[in-house]
């Protein structure tokens, strides 16, 4: 196929002003290059809103609803092949405001459903094992539920020529949330599949053939709620970079 000088793909966003209103009641909405929605995100008090104070740089808040399960993210379209744009890089500076009753997803899956249920469509948690609801995931993944540790990131990953592993354990990166800081989670993914997990600049994990290298994927940066209180994350930048597949 015809190809052109723009070879490699960049996608960053710094939150220096959009913002999708508390209250505004749709079911999907666009926030700079990505579209934003979830099972709770046409409630009226979920959102992504920007920083009036305590801003600096761009940050943007993003708000699921406050049933269980209820989920808002941010997404791309299923636009990512490994095996055809790999390598795929991924960076985000995220906080958390507290570690209470929430969950959190950043990574590439095979869902972007306008409606999503982080718990029924991506992961989900009970105690000690993690349940990987999506056929083809890879990314961070931070619960309250967990009981391994309530405050680790976990690096978790599905659909690749590696089973995904589903004890909390064995994929707990002893890399611990703190609330009110922010933190730098930074994933590659190889045109094999070959994944690395960092945290802050320091490699945490590291795993082959974690995700399929066949498969369409979008990017998904969410948050849900474990219980009746509002999921917040506050997220200062997202940086996707991959090659452009010329065969279409």
């Amino acid at each position: 196929m015809a190809q052109g000088s723009v070879g490699r793909i960049r996608i960053f966003e710094d939150f220096i002003g959009a913002e999708v209103p508390v209250a505004l009641t749709t079911d999907v909405e666009n926030l700079g290059p990505f579209k934003i929605g979830g099972e709770g995100f046409e409630d009226s008090d979920t959102g992504a809103t920007v920083f009036d104070s305590d801003g600096l740089s761009g940050v943007v808040r993003l708000i699921s609803g406050n049933t269980d399960k209820d989920t808002t993210a941010l997404m791309t379209g299923m636009m990512f092949d490994v095996g055809l744009m790999g390598p795929i890089n991924i960076e985000v500076r995220v906080r958390m405001v507290d570690l209470d009753d929430k969950q959190v997803f950043i990574g590439l899956t095979d869902t972007n459903d306008d409606d999503q249920d982080q718990d029924t469509d991506i992961i989900t948690t009970d105690a000690t094992v993690v349940t990987l609801q999506a056929s083809d995931l890879v990314g961070f993944y931070w619960s309250s539920e967990l009981e391994t540790s309530d405050e680790d990131w976990y690096g978790v990953y599905n659909g690749g020529t590696t089973t995904g592993v589903t004890t909390a354990a064995s994929v707990d990166l002893d890399a611990d949330a703190t609330a009110g800081e922010f933190q730098v989670l930074r994933l590659e993914v190889a045109p094999d599949g070959k994944t690395r997990w960092y945290v802050d600049g320091v490699l945490k994990q590291t795993v082959a053939g974690a995700v399929s290298t066949s498969t369409d994927l979008s990017f998904n940066c969410g948050v849900s709620a474990n219980t009746g209180q509002l999921g917040h994350l506050d997220i200062d930048y997202i940086l996707i970079e991959a090659n452009r597949d010329w065969t279409v």
